[in-house]
């Protein structure tokens, strides 16, 4: 399976380096050049080394998206720090290249909720984290 991921911060690199052991192919785009330095980091090789894509690129541009190899994508997750930057790349991916799945990380729960029933596979770990704080504090 071929998977593309849109930001190498802490989740798209942790999520990266999981999907390149468990023997996927995987592709990383983020506009920071040194944003590279978390996909090697604890690692015995290098990221390419590995079997690992990296391009430097803007998430929002479509140019960098095929760079990246959107095109050959079965799974697309978008991973940025920005809900904004997600939610249009992740429709990018979903219409226009017809990704056939496609994750997106949302940090507000409100957003998430309508682009779920949009057909877009979120995730919010602002929610997951209300949702574990009002079981600590609500538990008898």
């Amino acid at each position: 399976m071929f998977i593309l991921i849109v930001g190498a911060g802490r989740v798209g690199s942790a999520v990266a380096k999981r999907a390149l052991d468990a023997g996927h192919e995987v592709s990383v785009v983020d506009s920071d050049p040194l944003s590279h330095e978390r996909l090697d980091k604890d690692q015995s090789t290098t990221w390419e080394d590995a079997g690992g894509r990296f391009t430097v690129g803007a998430a929002l541009e479509v140019d960098g998206l095929i760079d990246a190899g959107i095109e050959e994508a079965d799974v697309f997750l978008a991973a940025t720090r920005g809900d904004n930057t997600n939610l249009v790349i992740a429709q990018l991916a979903q219409r226009q290249f017809n990704v056939p799945r496609v994750v997106v990380r949302v940090a507000d729960p409100g957003r998430a909720a309508w682009y779920a029933e949009q057909g877009l596979l979120t995730i919010c770990p602002t929610q997951i984290a209300i949702d574990q704080a009002e079981q600590v504090v609500l538990a008898p």
